[in-house]
């Protein structure tokens, strides 16, 4: 797991006028909105006695420890320390981390590392969202699967014959192969494009808005964006496009959440979402279904302990970006974590720390690039 990222923490309707507690990258936060409204996200563990912020209450858009009452503002600073009087000063030190937020596609995004904002790897676009002529859908999905597995599975195009019915033909063609494709390299990901023989759409809606019944050679692209992000273009035909955003939330080593942002260019009325929905939850179990027992749980740390082929090849693409971000000491020592967990309370290291010292908690230690 990796830390400078941006992260979904929970959609924007969920965070109403009461805290949240979120757990990403295995530590704890805390999100609420503020007086303003504003969405923020704190390190979730008192500075003073090690309360859940997350469990306690919001106060004027401030949060406080259900622990000893301490308040700690949308910045991380201490704003009020009960026991010292209602007069006291507080001191500078009393403050915990606090993570740059943005509400975009209907999700709120927290960007967990200390990167200044210029240096910061993007949110991955929806470049269709709010366009004339696409509706989308928003899916929540939680599995007990590790998000590299997931993540490299969303990049794989062989799997699609033999996992997924509506995608192949459950290895009953003889004929079968993945053609080859060339891999589109940008500076956060690796994608590619191929067309492949589909069976015929499940529903007799989705075959009269598509035109067709039967097999068809069809139009499929896929990648991701940074560590955690992959867009899927479905073109069952020329007309009509499905184009797929999942935002995934590294909830520890053994649990993912999985954001699905869905636009589709046809069937435009709300009565057909929920259908929508229902294919694309039938299409997710299935992929959960098989990597629930993957082995090893967490992918492997050298290729050599997995016998690649061509069809593996942005998977391959994938993993390089991961040396390439662990080289820049960004990802997160779990076997450290594991270790001291039971006695110390590390943060997630954010960005104000590039710009002062003394803080209470330790950093989370991050693997040596």
């Amino acid at each position: 797991m990796f830390i400078n990222f941006w992260y979904p923490a929970i959609t924007s309707e969920e965070l109403t006028d009461l805290p949240i507690k979120a757990r990403i990258l295995g530590q704890d936060f805390v999100l609420f909105r503020d007086a303003e409204g504003k969405a923020c996200c704190l390190s979730n563990t008192c500075i003073h006695r090690g309360g859940s912020l997350g469990d306690g209450k919001l106060r004027n858009g401030k949060m406080q420890c259900p622990y000893h009452g301490w308040e700690f503002n949308g910045e991380g600073h201490c704003t009020k320390i009960p026991s010292l009087g209602s007069n006291a000063k507080i001191p500078s030190r009393a403050r915990i981390d606090a993570y740059p937020v943005e509400e975009r596609y209907g999700l709120v995004f927290c960007f967990l590392g200390d990167l200044p904002e210029a240096e910061r790897p993007p949110i991955m676009e929806i470049p269709e969202w709010a366009h004339e002529g696409w509706v989308y859908t928003i899916q929540q999905f939680d599995f007990d699967i590790y998000y590299e597995r997931s993540m490299e599975n969303g990049v794989d195009p062989a799997h699609n014959e033999f996992v997924h019915d509506t995608h192949g033909f459950s290895g009953d063609r003889d004929d079968y192969e993945v053609p080859a494709f060339e891999l589109k390299e940008t500076e956060w990901g690796t994608g590619f494009g191929l067309e492949i023989m589909a069976p015929p759409l499940p529903e007799k809606t989705m075959q009269a808005a598509s035109g067709r019944t039967g097999n068809a050679v069809i139009y499929t692209g896929t990648g991701h964006e940074g560590v955690a992000s992959l867009w899927t273009y479905i073109h069952p035909t020329p007309d009509m496009l499905i184009h797929q955003y999942a935002f995934e939330k590294p909830v520890d080593e053994e649990h993912t959440t999985i954001f699905l942002v869905n636009l589709r260019n046809f069937m435009l009325e709300e009565t057909n979402d929920e259908r929508i929905k229902e294919r694309n939850a039938y299409v997710g179990y299935q992929d959960r279904d098989v990597l629930m027992d993957l082995n090893p749980v967490l992918t492997p740390s050298s290729n050599t302990a997995e016998f690649l082929m061509p069809s593996d090849s942005c998977v391959g693409g994938y993993r390089r970006k991961l040396d390439e971000w662990t080289n820049k000491g960004w990802r997160i020592d779990l076997d450290a974590v594991a270790r001291d967990k039971m006695r110390v309370a590390y943060a997630i290291p954010s960005p104000e720390r590039r710009n002062s010292k003394s803080w209470v908690l330790d950093p989370i230690p991050l693997v040596r690039g």
